[in-house]
């Protein structure tokens, strides 16, 4: 089995790479590294998978249009906030109310401050590298339920868990990522 040669290299080197030659394989492999960051973020907002799943599919498509417009300097900040709008722009179009706070939107060229994209996107990486964290038990109740939406029985059923050890896992999983991602930040700074 051959080793992705990708998989060491930053998102800003790929995304250099993919400017240089246009290789949609290259937007591909980055795209890759962020199917369950657009998974959740599309879950959060349009609350049915089969519409997150859409809807990642479509920011995918969305964003090898985009990025021949605009120089991306934070490539997931960036992401993030073409998934946040297009899963906002759905929601307006089924004539559903978006709180103020959430109908502002931003241009796609990541119109936001840059040191809020970086805090934005550190926070994330912290939440990705806590999660990894947590013991297999809790990751896989907390990603189950939280990510994917799944009930506790749902949960149970996937995992082979007793209810109880599916309710106690995402409990303990929820604290200890707190906990976590607190050390982390302490650590960080």
């Amino acid at each position: 089995m051959a080793s992705n040669p990708y998989l060491n290299i930053t998102d800003s080197e790929l995304l250099a790479k993919y400017k240089a030659n246009g290789d949609n394989a290259l937007l591909g492999i980055l795209l890759e590294r962020y199917t369950l960051l657009l998974y959740g973020v599309c879950m959060k907002y349009l609350k049915k998978e089969a519409d997150a799943k859409d809807a990642v599919q479509q920011v995918f498509e969305k964003c090898i249009v985009e990025l021949q417009k605009y120089e991306v300097s934070y490539f997931k900040s960036w992401l993030y906030m073409i998934a946040k709008n297009y899963c906002l722009m759905q929601l307006r179009s089924k004539g559903l109310n978006v709180p103020i706070e959430e109908s502002t939107m931003v241009a796609p060229a990541v119109l936001f401050h840059e040191n809020e994209a970086v805090e934005k996107d550190q926070s994330l990486t912290s939440m990705e590298a806590a999660l990894l964290l947590l013991n297999k038990e809790q990751h896989d109740c907390i990603t189950l339920f939280y990510l994917h939406k799944k009930t506790y029985l749902e949960v149970a059923a996937a995992t082979g868990y007793a209810l109880l050890q599916v309710k106690s896992n995402i409990q303990n999983g929820k604290r200890n990522l707190r906990l976590i991602m607190e050390r982390m930040q302490q650590n960080g700074r």
